[in-house]
């Protein structure tokens, strides 16, 4: 194997593929990328049993053939390399990489006992990259963290007809995000829960490379399925968890009887000063009234911040508090420039939605989150 390629590509390409590597593999070719070249083109790939990367570069190629390098080891060095073409070559058990005035050299590891990568399953629609991003980016938020808990873990994507809904929580907040995709089959109703870890990272580098992705599901057994999302030169699948999932909408609240709107920038700066004094564990306090919220915090050692804003606000007067983070969180996702958030008692949870400049709610998302108990 010997090719030439330009540093950026094959920096990129490698980078993506060894970002889902495990870093504790069950065994050692797990944590390599297998760099293929025929006909020109060098397939970059990554395996782990649970997800799968895979990019295409266009190269100048004096012979094909396939070698089986560390992949964040690789990734480290054509980060590192200098804005010069790259020329790679295949020499015995090594892989030799020169650029400029450097050269490296890689062990490489047996290909034949790289696993072969399944297969994409079977098409299920498309959607415009750029807001299936943009939608997973607003849900994942929400996931859980905790792998004794793995259903947390996860994104729920329901497939009906020409409408796709993400949902997402940690039970201390949740998300639901409806939009609007392309289904090979307008009939189509389906349910899949993806790692949301491995959902954020794909439509996170799918999203800028514009166009459309195509989503790809298998409607094997359950515990069994896999999903495949492809974007330009990219591609990645997954095995899906378990379809258990909380019944989260229904923590929705379908009323509410005080309802506050704010300038997502303006709330966010001051959550987070007032922020600066708290604890870990110690919540924001934020009382409204007609015209203005008041944002306090207390933390150790009598540190103690408050800081008052503008606000437009309907209902009785109302104290609530909110753990910081999830509230920042919530509000960084929402792209727009108001949030309103709708509340029905201090103790129920909060709905937080975007807004436009005129106050009214932009339809499809709702971030939902509990209030905590703070002393008299």
């Amino acid at each position: 194997m010997k090719f030439r390629v330009e540093r950026d590509a094959l920096a990129d390409a490698v980078a993506w593929t060894a970002k889902s590597l495990p870093s504790r593999p069950s065994v050692p070719v797990l944590a390599g990328v297998l760099m293929r070249v025929a006909d020109s083109q060098l397939t970059v790939s990554g395996f782990d049993y649970e997800v799968s990367s895979q990019v295409t570069v266009g190269v100048q190629a004096d012979s094909d053939g396939a070698a089986l390098v560390s992949g964040r080891l690789l990734a480290e060095i054509t980060k590192a390399l200098p804005a010069k073409p790259v020329e790679v070559a295949g020499v015995g058990s090594h892989l030799e990489l020169v650029c400029g005035s450097a050269r490296f050299t890689l062990p490489t590891m047996p290909v034949e006992d790289y696993p072969t990568l399944p297969t994409m399953p079977e098409m299920a629609g498309t959607i415009e990259a750029a807001l299936f991003a943009g939608a997973v980016a607003q849900v994942a938020v929400a996931a859980g963290r905790d792998e004794t808990i793995p259903m947390l873990t996860g994104v729920r994507m329901e497939l009906e007809g020409s409408t796709l809904s993400l949902l997402a929580t940690d039970r201390y907040r949740a998300a639901v995000r409806e939009l609007t995709w392309r289904p090979q089959d307008d009939s189509i109703s389906l349910q899949a829960l993806v790692p949301a870890r491995t959902l954020a990272d794909t439509a996170k580098t799918l999203g800028p490379l514009g166009g459309e992705v195509v989503m790809a599901l298998s409607r094997g057994a359950v515990g069994e399925g896999m999903i495949g999302f492809a974007g330009g030169t990219r591609r990645t699948t997954s095995r899906l968890l378990d379809p258990d999932f909380p019944k989260i909408r229904s923590l929705f609240p379908e009323q509410h009887s005080a309802q506050a709107r704010l300038n997502v920038a303006a709330v966010t700066e001051v959550v987070r000063r007032v922020a600066l004094v708290a604890d870990r564990t110690t919540p924001v306090r934020m009382s409204f009234a007609e015209g203005e919220v008041v944002v306090e915090a207390g933390g150790s050692e009598d540190a103690r911040a408050s800081e008052a804003m503008e606000c437009v606000y309907a209902g009785e007067p109302i104290a609530v508090a909110f753990n910081p983070g999830y509230l920042l969180d919530g509000l960084s996702v929402l792209d727009a420039p108001t949030a309103v958030i709708s509340f029905t008692t201090a103790m129920k949870p909060a709905v937080i939605s975007p807004a436009g400049d005129d106050g009214e709610i932009i339809p499809g998302y709702r971030y939902l989150i509990m209030p905590m108990r703070v002393g008299a």
